[in-house]
């Protein structure tokens, strides 16, 4: 195909078609019916080579009408810097119908230029577009500096490499997230606003449980213990009697044992693929086996419905995780089994999954309960170097502090309920006698001379573990 270069400058222009023509005389050798012809047109805006096959590679201006009738591969060059972005991919995008191709590529202009919207829609899933993301770091790793001592005559030595890229960090100072690590600046404000979280408070016959013990509940008598869990315990079992088991259900656990919440979010998901909240649960000073057998509870109940759950696996956290993923399945893989999903939270997992919670409150695609707290909560989120974060502070009063907790089970609860469906489900064989006489009539499909239905698994399949 035809390959044609856009950037808002012609200085990069010419120097695309320099290192294309550098290549094609290298390859000349392997090629020898590879002609190359390089001029400038009469605005001094387009250059070009040919070759022997008919195909060209151009370097063309970065107005829109430059694309206008032509086919092939389009690479959009700084794109964060061209003066109409918008209409230069709707002229490209015209090139996908013939097969072509349409590659966008830029460092970023701060967090509000269209090309990191066009990131953000991508990574929130609007647009159906591939992203891919390439800092000084992955370039390092792909031999970076090893290509520029060939090139130069160094020697190459790893010290000396960490040394050349420190040099270079520091030479862009304030700039180097942004120029070097594919982070946009300028991104400091609150992640979500007040009204459009308001707006999106319609579940309001989601019940919101919370459970607070003493500092001393476990120094307390079995009895008190017991007490002070009962009337809980009875309020969760009514709030879940009255779920709708019809729709899906997903799961989110953020947890805290001493200095914040832990929160346990379901989001149901309706016909039209709306995420409405069904219920949410904050347990404040509550011991490890008393948040078990909370979410054990919850998860119980609905886990015919149960579509997956996701536990923040950071810290003590994992001993929940672990413990639901002994009964429901521990989940390592969007292809694995299972349905509980471990999280240790990472820049990258913010980076990529915040941004389609996001998309759904912009898009009227979530519904929750109506909370003060809550409000606070989300609210609390900010874009730290262009990512969305909680701040290390706690807002509150004292001892009763929060710190983002009700966001994070709410994320990690949307992130379960947009992965692939899986079918999880085991018996324990727990009968140590041979089944009484007849038992077994009803199964006379497992008769292998008789056909099986084709809702019915055949004798064995659900059992757990392998051969």
């Amino acid at each position: 195909m035809d390959v044609m270069y856009i950037s808002f400058s012609q200085d990069m222009t010419r120097e695309f078609i320099d290192a294309c023509a550098m290549w094609a005389r290298a390859f000349n050798q392997a090629a020898s019916a590879v002609e190359e012809h390089l001029f400038a047109d009469r605005d001094k805006a387009a250059f070009r080579i040919r070759f022997a096959s008919g195909f060209e590679i151009m370097a063309l201006s970065s107005a829109p009408r430059s694309l206008r009738g032509k086919q092939g591969v389009v690479i959009i060059d700084e794109a964060a810097f061209v003066d109409d972005l918008g209409e230069l991919l709707k002229a490209a995008l015209a090139f996908l119908m013939w097969g072509g191709q349409v590659v966008v590529c830029s460092t970023h202009d701060g967090a509000e230029n269209p090309f990191n919207a066009h990131v953000q829609d991508i990574l929130a899933g609007r647009l159906p577009y591939k992203h891919m993301r390439v800092d000084l770091d992955d370039a390092l790793r792909e031999g970076l500096y090893q290509r520029i001592c060939l090139v130069t005559g160094k020697d190459w030595s790893p010290e000396a490499e960490a040394a050349w890229r420190q040099e270079i960090i520091d030479f862009y100072g304030e700039g180097a997230d942004e120029e070097l690590f594919c982070i946009p600046s300028l991104g400091s404000g609150a992640w979500l606003p007040a009204p459009l979280i308001e707006a999106r408070m319609t579940a309001r016959d989601a019940p919101i449980l919370r459970l607070e013990l003493p500092p001393d509940y476990l120094q307390r008598t079995e009895l008190e213990q017991k007490s002070l869990m009962t009337p809980f315990l009875e309020e969760l079992e009514e709030a879940l009697g009255r779920l709708d088991l019809a729709p899906r259900y997903a799961g989110g656990f953020d947890f805290a044992r001493v200095a914040d919440l832990s929160v346990f979010d379901l989001l149901a998901v309706e016909a039209g693929l709306k995420r409405k909240e069904a219920l949410s649960v904050e347990m404040r000073g509550v011991p490890g086996q008393e948040q078990i057998r909370v979410v054990g509870m919850i998860l119980e109940h609905v886990k015919a419905r149960l579509l997956g759950a996701a536990f923040d696996a950071t810290g003590m956290g994992w001993i929940v995780a672990e413990e639901m993923g002994r009964r429901f399945g521990l989940r390592e893989s969007e292809d694995g089994p299972g349905l509980i999903w471990a999280v240790k939270f990472t820049e990258e997992w913010y980076r990529l999954e915040m941004p389609p919670l996001k998309a759904a409150f912009e898009d009227d695609r979530i519904a929750i309960a109506p909370d003060e707290e809550h409000l606070a909560d989300i609210r609390a989120a900010r874009l730290v170097r262009g990512t969305p974060r909680v701040p290390p502070l706690r807002e509150g009063v004292k001892g009763k502090k929060r710190h983002g907790d009700y966001l994070i089970a709410l994320a990690l609860a949307h992130f379960a309920s947009r992965k692939r469906a899986v079918e999880y489900g085991w018996r324990g064989v727990s009968r140590s006698t041979p089944p009484p006489p007849g038992e077994m009539a009803d199964r006379p499909e497992d008769d292998p001379g008789t056909t099986r239905p084709w809702w019915r698994p055949p004798l064995g399949a659900g059992l757990k573990g392998s051969i």
